[in-house]
């Protein structure tokens, strides 16, 4: 694996061959992360696909090239998250975090929590050090523009005191997978593991997580997309070239054109709260206690 920093921009016929390497992909059977399984696939990589929707999930496999196979999980559900660590009992390389739900309306996971926290952010936590001591490269999470914007109440991260907005509760997710990111980073390198931790985004790249905007908006995103915005496949760069480069650990990937919504995939910089120590190590505490779950390493 190595790094074209610096070299030509990079595209999807620089990803490096895969072969025998195995990669689990939340939210692959649609949308940003079917594309991302395709890739990694089509270069030699077995792709577990982890994944709500199993049938639909089979049925996009079925198109797909290389070695992919589909297990359940939900990570709107702690005990999905569990069954699916307990099941999966070998070793893999990377571990994408990829799965999302963005602007639905005020709701609660299974455990109890704001779905955008609970999903996104959470479940992501919960897998990730269940699996960890089975990973063996790196670990990519998938962020958004929208943290820029948000801010983290660790004393209300569930919007029990502060009016609730779908897309501030998505930003404050998007944020916590920074920060997840750079506090697993600074543990990897306290416990002297050579796994790496690294974040990625999109940028406006056309997703199904426009449909719950509302009719209205949804046009307005539609018809904004056909103009603006780029193709899944285009969105996939950043997660691939997060996934197969030799970067460093807490790097951050995203398009490489004018604000971050398209181009070719490089390092992007973040927000001064994703940059905030203290405030990545609060959210892992209380990521811990929430999800009953803890760095497995050193």
């Amino acid at each position: 694996m190595t790094s074209s920093l610096g070299a030509a921009p990079w595209a999807a016929e620089n990803l490096p061959a895969q072969t025998g390497r195995t990669v689990i992909i939340t939210g692959a059977g649609g949308g940003i992360g079917l594309e991302t399984t395709r890739a990694l696939a089509g270069a030699g990589a077995h792709v577990v696909m982890a994944v709500r929707d199993v049938p639909r999930a089979r049925r996009a496999a079925a198109d797909l090239p290389g070695s992919t196979e589909v297990l359940p999980l939900d990570l709107a559900d702690l005990a999905s998250v569990r069954r699916f660590a307990a099941s999966f009992d070998r070793p893999a390389d990377i571990l994408i975090n990829n799965a999302g739900v963005a602007n639905v309306p005020r709701d609660r996971t299974a455990d109890g929590f704001e779905t955008h926290f609970g999903t996104n952010h959470l479940g992501h936590f919960a897998l990730t050090n269940l699996l960890l001591p089975r990973i063996t490269d790196r670990v990519v999470t998938i962020s958004s523009n929208a943290h820029r914007h948000a801010t983290l109440d660790l004393s209300d991260p569930g919007w029990e005191r502060r009016r609730y907005r779908a897309s501030a509760a998505y930003g404050q997710s998007k944020l916590a997978n920074l920060l997840f990111t750079l506090e697993l980073q600074r543990r990897l390198t306290r416990a002297g593991s050579a796994v790496r931790a690294l974040a990625a985004h999109p940028g406006a790249a056309r997703t199904g997580l426009n449909r719950h905007l509302g009719p209205v908006m949804s046009l307005v995103a539609t018809a904004a997309g056909r103009l603006m915005m780029q193709s899944e496949a285009a969105g996939c760069l950043p997660t691939l070239f997060a996934a197969t480069q030799d970067l460093a650990g807490a790097s951050y990937v995203g398009p490489g054109g004018r604000g971050e919504r398209r181009g070719r995939p490089t390092l992007v910089g973040r927000g001064a709260a994703a940059r905030d120590e203290v405030l990545a190590a609060g959210l892992w505490e209380l990521s811990e206690r929430l999800t009953d779950t803890a760095f497995p390493l050193g």
